[in-house]
């Protein structure tokens, strides 16, 4: 089975740089975006042979996920039931038969860390969240966390310590989340590459140079890690300033 996620920085932008081509060439059984930057009804993409599934921010132009999946849910969830949290679109949860998968667009901690502190609270109900749904079957998480890891998962660690992104906060809430039963997909097959990212930022061709984060990811539950096949990256897909990312799973 093959997944997709990728933050495609506002979709309507993305449509005009090759978005349905590699859609068309992905033939994912699951496709996740997040950033999708719409409202109802603002844009007519109605993939032929996919359920289709979109959460979108109250506020206009801003934030957004959706969810296309060739498999019909047995039920679908929107945001996490807290409305402190599901007022942006960041959450969709498709139940399937064996496992959720979730997509999320994670709260960016801004410049100057002005909204850590919320930050911290949609991790922490978040990982209850995705542990409440752990408990009944395993659960695929994927999607922009907005979260370098480790030193492995940026370019350059040292002079973004404190910077949204690759706080010790968010880096240690993420490790939380890995020491209760899930697992990062990529690093459990790659635990040692490097130059793997997926963001670059669009000033100082930092792209062309490779100067990028990992900060888009699946997530799995450890139960599942016997059936993960390979984790992709793909740096070579352009479109966003973020590249999808891919799971491969029996």
């Amino acid at each position: 089975m093959k997944m997709i996620s990728w933050n495609v920085n506002g979709l309507r932008a993305c449509m005009k740089k090759g978005f349905e081509d590699f859609f068309n060439e992905a033939d994912a059984d699951y496709f996740s975006l997040q950033e999708t930057k719409l409202q109802a009804g603002q844009t007519d993409f109605a993939p032929d042979g996919y359920y289709a599934y979109w959460n979108y921010a109250e506020r206009k132009g801003y934030s957004g996920t959706a969810v296309f999946t060739k498999h019909k849910p047995l039920n679908v969830f929107y945001g996490m039931g807290d409305p402190a949290h599901d007022s942006e679109g960041r959450l969709i949860t498709l139940e399937a038969e064996d496992f959720y998968y979730v997509t999320c667009y994670t709260p960016n901690s801004q410049d100057g860390l002005k909204r850590l502190d919320y930050r911290m609270e949609w991790e922490d109900s978040l990982r209850a969240y995705l542990k409440g749904l752990d408990e009944k079957k395993p659960v695929i998480y994927c999607g922009d966390l907005n979260v370098a890891h480790n030193e492995i998962d940026l370019k350059n660690p040292k002079t973004n310590r404190k910077n949204a992104g690759f706080t010790d906060e968010e880096r240690d809430r993420l490790s939380v989340l890995l020491g209760e039963g899930f697992i990062d997909s990529f690093r459990f097959l790659y635990p040692d590459k490097t130059d793997a990212y997926s963001w670059w930022s669009y000033r100082f061709r930092a792209r062309e140079k490779n100067a990028g984060w990992r900060i888009d990811y699946y997530i799995v539950s450890a139960r599942l890690k016997d059936r993960i096949k390979d984790s992709v990256i793909h740096s070579e897909i352009y479109g966003s300033d973020h590249c999808p990312v891919e799971l491969i799973i029996e």
